[in-house]
C-alpha cells in the first residue's frame, strides 16, 4: 500500500472524529511508509457539543471545517474523492461520527449512512482494497456491507449484538488487539469501545495498520 484515504467527521469524541484515534491512525500509517490523505463531508455536524461541560450548544459547524483542525489544513472534501486514487481506506471513530458520518446514535438500527460515505466504502471493497476502522465505526461498515467480521470489544456491547441483526458478526477483542477479515479485507479495533489509554489506542491503530499492511 502507498497511499491511503482517510475519512473524517468533526472534530472531538462527543460531535466528531475522536482526535486521538485519528492522531495514532495517522502516525501508524507515516511509521508504515504509506501516504494518506484525509476527507470529510463538506456538510454542517449533528451538533455541536461543549467537550467541557458535555452539553449541546447551540452553534453550527461544518464537517470539514471542523476536521481541518485536526490535519493542520491538508483536507478535501469527501466529495472529490475517487477510489481509483488509493489503495485503501480508514476511518477512525469517535461518538460523534455515529452522528455525522452515520445516525446509529440518532436511529439505532434504522441508521442511515450519508451517501458520499456509503459510496466510498462499496466502492473502495469492490475494488478489492482494504478498509480499516476503529471504535464505532465498524458498525457503519456492517450496515454498508453486510457480512463481515468486525470488533467492537465487548460482545455483549449494545452494538456488537446489533451488528449481528445486520448480518455481519463480532470477534471480541481487549485493549491492542484488532480483527482481521482477510477474505474481505476488513481490518478493525476497538479503541475507546473499551476502557483505553492513550498507550492502548496508538497500540490498537499500530496493530490493524501492520495487519492492513500484512494483507497486501
Amino acid at each position: 500500500m502507498r497511499n491511503i484515504a482517510v475519512i473524517l467527521g468533526g472534530c472531538g469524541t462527543k460531535d466528531g472524529s475522536e482526535i486521538n484515534e485519528t492522531v495514532t491512525l495517522l502516525l501508524a500509517l507515516d511509521q508504515h511508509n504509506i501516504k494518506y490523505q484525509c476527507f470529510a463531508p463538506d456538510r454542517d455536524q449533528y451538533q455541536v457539543v461543549n467537550h467541557l461541560t458535555g452539553e449541546v450548544t447551540e452553534e453550527r459547524r461544518n464537517m470539514l471545517v471542523e476536521s481541518a483542525r485536526i490535519v493542520r489544513g491538508e483536507i478535501l472534501p469527501l466529495a472529490d474523492f475517487n477510489a481509483d486514487d488509493f489503495d485503501g481506506l480508514a476511518i477512525p471513530g469517535g461518538a460523534g461520527i455515529a452522528n455525522n458520518l452515520f445516525t446509529y446514535f440518532i436511529n439505532g438500527m434504522k441508521m442511515t449512512v450519508l451517501p458520499e460515505v456509503r459510496d466510498a466504502i462499496i466502492a473502495i471493497h469492490q475494488q478489492n482494497k482494504p478498509i480499516a476502522a476503529m471504535c464505532i465505526a465498524p458498525v457503519m461498515l456492517a450496515n454498508v456491507l453486510k457480512d463481515i467480521t468486525i470488533t467492537l470489544g465487548d460482545n455483549n456491547c449494545g452494538p456488537a449484538k446489533d451488528i449481528l441483526e445486520m448480518g455481519a458478526h463480532h470477534k471480541a477483542t481487549a485493549n491492542g488487539e484488532y480483527v482481521a477479515d482477510i477474505k474481505n479485507k476488513i481490518f478493525t479495533t476497538p479503541c475507546f469501545m473499551l476502557d483505553a489509554t492513550l498507550k492502548d489506542i496508538y497500540e490498537d491503530a499500530y496493530n490493524m495498520v501492520e495487519a492492513m499492511c500484512a494483507s497486501c
